[in-house]
């Protein structure tokens, strides 16, 4: 038996010590595979790493701040010595720019008034960082059978839904901050996507839904194992999967 065959499958997870992205590693590692919990600060890292072994699962902490990239590619070289390839990348870490208030608080980020250095933060982390850490890690991804990409988006980042003036979203104050970047995360998804399908490399963006967390001050009506059960499903898709595409738990959304 090839050693591609018999080799663990390997998941690193951005933003995973607490929330929607520790919830999708418990999920991973449930399904018996080697989670990376990535995540800034080395000690949350390690004791969510130490609660899933302690579950059961095969767990290890991976300092990354993706607005940093030196700890990308450290992180990358980490994961190469140890693993020599990389099965699924799930880019997770986020931020609002609004700090812990529900999206209905977050007057903010009104394009007239937003302040542009709260752009660049949010931007930095929700559309660069993307980047940062997509292609640190794909010449490790390039060495799996079956490489997975998922980006964790939201459905304020769609067009569509977000300009409907009856749609879900219509009540909730203008952004110039969180909410584009994650319409240009979408568009990035998109890109990778379209450069990386002829790899087998599948690169799909995903939207937990309102869940229940700290960036929204648990506002949210889902529990964040439910959030996370689509990013589980985009980064366990087969080879005949979709790619540059857009789910929730329901199914496709529009861009």
């Amino acid at each position: 038996m090839s050693e591609h065959v018999t080799r663990q499958r390997v998941a690193l997870i951005t933003g995973a010590n607490r929330g929607i992205g520790r919830a999708a590693a418990e999920q991973l590692a449930a399904l018996g595979m080697t989670v990376l919990v990535g995540a800034r600060d080395p000690r949350r890292g390690e004791e969510a790493a130490i609660a899933l072994r302690a579950a059961g699962g095969n767990a290890h902490a991976v300092t990354l701040d993706v607005t940093h990239h030196a700890t990308t590619r450290e992180a990358a070289r980490q994961i190469e010595e140890r693993f020599g390839h990389l099965d699924v990348l799930i880019n997770n870490a986020g931020i609002t720019g609004s700090g812990q208030v529900s999206p209905q608080d977050a007057y903010d980020q009104v394009p007239s008034s937003v302040d542009l250095n709260m752009v660049r933060e949010v931007f930095e982390t929700n559309v660069f960082g993307v980047i940062a850490v997509t292609n640190a890690m794909l010449p490790l991804l390039r060495r799996s059978l079956a490489p997975r990409i998922v980006n964790v988006s939201s459905a304020a980042g769609s067009l569509a839904i977000a300009s409907a003036t009856d749609g879900p979203l219509a009540g909730l104050p203008a952004s110039a901050a969180y909410t584009p970047s994650k319409t240009a995360l979408n568009a990035l998804t998109v890109q990778y996507a379209h450069e990386l399908r002829k790899e087998g490399i599948l690169v799909n963006s995903a939207d937990p839904g309102y869940v229940d967390t700290e960036i929204n001050n648990h506002s949210g009506h889902l529990t964040v194992a439910q959030g996370a059960a689509i990013l589980v499903r985009l980064a366990t898709f087969g080879a005949d999967g979709p790619t540059g595409g857009f789910f929730s738990q329901f199914g496709p959304l529009p861009w």
